[in-house]
């Protein structure tokens, strides 16, 4: 009897569960497989396909330097090496851990193979769904908040034996503070590619498929060691003013002083609990802002703890809800950033060249706006899907179809988070720099964020009324006149025609 693992490309650590269920066995055949097919299902961001490629092949030169069996291939598809791979060795078992995505479990669950295919539990989560299913299952709000104090009672952390350290468990109202004045940001930790990289920007660079974004400069990790030192970086020099404006945006700032460590987080190159107790660690012995800590503790603990475990825990329909009826198609802006909404251009700009925004930047600027101006969520998830290095299935499907979309009715989130300019503005120094004016919900020079805020208000005022937390924002409403409610209407819909 020979056993095989076959390693998937978010999957790239050494005591994965697959790999850590054969350690007794010597020489044990391990596979890769970059897959072409699998990258034409959208246009993913170039950066995106060399940060996956290059981690996994440094994770295979790894692990061949500790004596596995490592066959890494390059193929039009996964099922013609998978199966000459086992094959050729004889394979009578392969272990593969559950991937993170239910498409990818089920693909797998699919194949005919000469072998017996054996799904380990994954353990790069802190909970295993079947542990989130138990929290879930009996409750009628399925809060993060609720789940978030779960998680710092199960594990420890942040605690004075049964309460929260500092008397509350949220700090995020010292979290919200605005850009004002001169932000003396620190630096983030980058890198140069090495031949390993370099060759899979080459690759990249002649692909003949639909892809986004600029491929260079690529500056990120692809190895642990690299993960390591990112992580390293953000405890020491930015941890401590994390919090109190991490949801501001200033032009010409694309990380401010957020972690960078999602994409290796998602890669599996870094684990959750090494990064909760290294920042914990930092906030004893340094004694750090509490409201720094724990507002970044509870993005890892919390929210992405949370959205996987709903991801998982929701029907299979999930991917489809669409609460508030939306169909207009994606703009093209989105692809090419050239708009003048300026808010939309810097932020659509910096995804282009990195791959990446933070969270404010996805929610409340281009979340909110695909969700005032109606949207389809279907065709703004794939985008979001597309274009992110950190993105995977199970974290935009709640996050941008729950979270920023609000198109599962109040699943996960307790009100849309609709937002006009004035919230942007309040943010950001973006409306400093554009053509439109914040101040106005109508005429030629409003902000197109005002005119679809209020006409997404009234439009769906009467599913609104039941989301407490926005209905006394309704109220507004009627201190408009029937006039002004009209241009609103009329500007909203000629946007589309324009």
């Amino acid at each position: 009897m020979t056993i095989g693992v076959w390693i998937l490309g978010n999957q790239l650590w050494e005591q994965q569960a697959a790999l850590q269920s054969c350690s007794h066995q010597e020489n044990l055949p391990v596979i890769f497989i970059e897959s072409l097919q699998h990258i034409q299902v959208r246009p993913y961001h170039k950066q995106k396909l060399v940060l996956v490629w290059s981690a996994m092949r440094h994770f295979a030169e790894e692990l061949r330097q500790q004596k596995y069996a490592v066959t890494y291939e390059i193929s039009a598809d996964f099922i013609t090496p998978l199966k000459a791979w086992i094959q050729s060795h004889n394979i009578t078992e392969l272990r593969v851990m559950i991937p993170n995505d239910r498409p990818f479990t089920q693909f797998i669950q699919s194949l005919d193979l000469s072998c017996q295919i054996n799904l380990i539990p994954n353990n790069h989560f802190l909970w295993s769904t079947e542990e989130f299913d138990h929290w879930a299952k009996n409750r009628k709000r399925l809060l993060m908040e609720d789940f978030y104090r779960e998680g710092r009672r199960r594990f420890q952390i942040l605690m004075d034996k049964d309460k929260p350290i500092g008397g509350q468990w949220n700090l995020d109202k010292e979290n919200r503070q605005p850009p004002k004045g001169k932000l003396k940001t620190p630096p983030a930790q980058w890198f140069t590619p090495d031949d390993i990289t370099l060759a899979v920007i080459t690759k990249v660079k002649s692909l003949n498929i639909p892809t986004y974004g600029d491929v260079e400069p690529f500056r990120w990790g692809v190895t642990r060691h690299q993960a390591l030192q990112v992580l390293d970086w953000f405890i020491q020099e930015r941890l401590a003013d994390f919090g109190t404006h991490q949801d501001a945006m200033v032009t010409g700032e694309e990380t401010m002083w957020h972690a960078l460590i999602s994409p290796y987080l998602n890669l599996g190159l870094l684990q959750p609990l090494e990064i909760i107790q290294a920042a914990e660690q930092a906030y004893h012995q340094h004694n750090l802002p509490l409201n720094s800590v724990e507002g970044f503790i509870r993005q890892v603990l919390g929210w992405r703890e949370y959205m996987r475990g709903i991801y998982h825990f929701v029907d299979a329909d999930y991917p489809n809800q669409n609460w508030f009826n939306h169909t207009r198609p994606l703009p093209e802006f989105f692809w090419t950033g050239e708009t003048k909404m300026n808010c939309l251009h810097q932020i659509l700009t910096q995804v282009q060249h990195t791959g990446y925004a933070h969270h404010i930047q996805r929610l409340m600027v281009l979340s909110n706006f695909a969700l005032i101006a109606g949207i389809s969520p279907q065709a703004i998830e794939n985008w979001f899907h597309a274009v992110f290095i950190d993105a995977y299935d199970w974290v935009m499907q709640t996050n941008v179809i729950g979270m920023g979309l609000f198109a599962d009715g109040g699943i996960l989130a307790s009100k849309p988070y609709a937002a006009s300019a004035n919230y942007i503005n309040k943010m950001s120094d973006y409306c400093k720099g554009c053509v439109y004016n914040h101040k106005e919900k109508f005429g030629q020079d409003a902000c197109p964020f005002n005119f679809f805020y209020w006409y997404f208000l009234e439009q769906h005022r009467d599913k609104l009324q039941t989301q407490g937390r926005i209905s006394f924002i309704l109220k507004n409403l009627d201190k408009m006149s029937q006039e002004e409610l009209n241009l609103i209407r009329q500007q909203a819909q000629d946007w589309w025609n324009s």
